[in-house]
C-alpha cells in the first residue's frame, strides 16, 4: 500500500470519527462507518489491504 493511499485512509477515518462525534451521523450507519474507519486505520498502520491482493491491486511504487 502506497503512502498516498495510507494518508487518504487515515483522513477518511478521522472524518468519520468527527461526523460521529458531532452527531451528524447516527444509528446503524454510524456504527458501520466507524467499523469501516477502524479497518482503514488498521490497514494503514500495517500497510496491507487484503482486498488489494484479491483484486490484484498495488498502490505501492516499485523500483525498476
Amino acid at each position: 500500500m502506497g503512502g498516498a493511499d495510507r494518508t487518504i485512509r487515515i483522513i477518511l477515518a478521522l472524518a468519520v470519527v468527527a461526523l460521529f462525534y458531532f452527531n451528524i451521523i447516527k444509528g446503524t450507519l454510524a456504527y458501520v462507518l466507524l467499523a469501516l474507519a477502524a479497518i482503514f486505520v488498521l490497514t494503514s498502520l500495517i500497510s496491507f489491504c487484503p482486498l488489494y491482493t484479491l483484486f490484484g491491486l498495488n498502490t505501492c511504487k516499485t523500483k525498476n
